[in-house]
């Protein structure tokens, strides 16, 4: 008796099926053996506060007065602490110049629940910007899980 290529292939394809089968099923973990894992932690906000150094008569802000703006302005609107990160980078001005500068770069994490911070946040930006003649200081807000 002849067989066809029709049968052929359709017992092939079911021997296939049938072993593939028998593994996905078999990698597949039972629900017995899914652990849910979360990390620890609790929602907060983030925010990072880009400063430059460039001043509009061609000179800097230094460390040190960046150092007595943070000491004096910083620390003790946010005395739980923050990060300072420098950096250097560029943007376009307001009379369309491109600027590069030195920067540095504060990162707070807060609570939601610090009803204070938004405030205390505009004011250190609202300071920096008018103490040494900036355009503008970058803000950037996200919300991090966050765990001590």
């Amino acid at each position: 008796m002849a067989v066809s290529r029709r049968v052929v292939a359709v017992a092939a394809a079911s021997a296939v099926l049938g072993l593939g089968g028998g593994v996905a099923a078999s990698a597949a973990p039972s629900t017995a053996q899914t652990v849910q894992v979360s990390s620890p932690g609790e929602i907060w906000k983030r925010t990072e506060l880009f400063f430059g150094t460039a001043k509009p008569d061609g000179t800097e802000v230094t460390d040190k007065e960046f150092a007595e703006f943070s000491d004096r302005e910083i620390t003790p609107a946010f005395p739980d602490g923050f990060t300072r990160l420098d950096g250097s980078g560029q943007w376009r001005g307001g009379s369309g110049t491109i600027v590069r500068e030195h920067t540095h770069v504060i990162v707070l994490l807060y609570p939601f629940a610090n009803r204070d911070a938004e405030r205390q946040i505009e004011e250190v930006r609202a300071d920096y910007k008018k103490q040494f003649r900036q355009e503008s200081v970058l803000r950037s807000d996200s919300v991090e899980k966050v765990s001590f």
